[in-house]
């Protein structure tokens, strides 16, 4: 058996951040500096009671009435998160049951951020080419912005809030997914980190310090900081040597790859990804203008937008590559909906 991605869909929160809500609460900058920076224009933001297993259950929903597939034939559900609802039980538990999933599925949540549906879609190809599933329903779901202090304008304008779900099945044909180049490098850890949380988190932020408002305070141990510049550099060292790895182990050319998806980041840091690996702007897909930098959930968007934009259609040689926090990178190849 071969895995292939059968159908990909996604959902977003109603509530939006946009740039002139941002300019509003920091005068200093403009709408145009904030859109040449990101390329982001609004970004979906989950209400407080808002959570990453409810925006998991409406992707899925919506991915089970475009397919017409019959929940109980869900073998198991994959879900990527770094959100998830509680510390436990997993969330994935509190999704199948939601949805009317079988008892006899598997259920499991993995912790990782920017490169989790490539990971993701190596768990899944494991789990039905071994015989362990035959369906495979794998959910990336965020809320970022549960971590992010009102105040830290260098995090708010890039992240969103938002869920996909991909439908992965079983077939017969050729190879759909793979092969896969994974990434990691611990060091990069303390870059982009959420301190408290966790249990280590617990004794931190007993001595956390108040915010000084400028996002760079590297004690605000009580939300998501994000050191840009370091996550920039780690980011144009390790995601060409990455794609290059992918290109010697798929055994293809670059001219080969019929579009590139890369972890929707944002549009300074995909545009100088763009130009160093030379990829050709009409192969390369953005699409984060309306949404933001959504994690683990920002590649299968960008899928699920470049089909509904005529730029990807079955068949077609997609290179995903994902990248960020850890340090974690991963890369795959994905033949579309063969």
């Amino acid at each position: 058996m071969t895995a292939t991605i059968a159908e990909v869909d996604y959902h977003c929160p109603e509530s939006r951040l946009t740039n002139e809500d941002l300019v509003k609460e920091f005068p200093d900058w403009t709408i145009d500096k904030i859109n040449a920076k990101t390329g982001i224009q609004s970004r979906c933001i989950a209400r407080p009671s808002e959570c990453s297993s409810d925006l998991a259950v409406a992707a899925a929903q919506k991915l089970i009435a475009r397919t017409g597939c019959d929940p109980q034939s869900i073998d198991f559900v994959l879900l990527c998160t770094q959100s998830p609802d509680y510390f436990l039980p997993t969330t994935a538990c509190l999704v199948q049951e939601r949805l009317g999933l079988p008892t006899t599925c598997g259920a499991l949540d993995f912790n990782l951020g920017c490169s989790g549906y490539v990971y993701g879609l190596g768990l899944a190809k494991g789990l039905i080419e071994t015989g362990q599933a035959r369906r495979v329903l794998f959910l990336t779901a965020e809320t970022y912005s549960k971590f992010i202090e009102h105040d830290d304008r260098s995090v708010r304008t890039i992240f969103g809030d938002a869920a996909a779900a991909t439908l992965i099945e079983a077939g017969t044909g050729q190879e759909a997914i793979g092969p896969f180049v994974y990434g990691t490098d611990g060091s990069g850890a303390e870059n982009l980190i959420v301190k408290s949380g966790g249990m280590r988190g617990q004794v931190a932020v007993e001595h956390a310090t108040v915010s000084n408002g400028n996002g760079n305070g590297h004690g605000k141990k009580i939300k998501l900081y994000m050191n840009g510049p370091e996550i920039f550099t780690f980011t144009l060292q390790s995601v060409p040597q990455c794609v290059s790895r992918l290109l010697d182990v798929g055994k293809v050319r670059a001219e080969d790859i019929d579009l590139f998806v890369f972890h929707q980041a944002n549009k300074f840091m995909l545009e100088h990804l763009r130009k160093k690996i030379g990829i050709p702007d009409d192969r390369f897909f953005v699409g984060m203008e309306n949404i933001g930098n959504t994690v683990s959930a920002s590649i299968p968007i960008a899928l699920r937008q470049a089909e509904d934009a005529g730029k990807l259609t079955k068949g077609q040689l997609v290179a995903l590559v994902g990248f960020g926090v850890g340090y974690s990178w991963g890369a795959t190849l994905v033949r579309w909906k063969v």
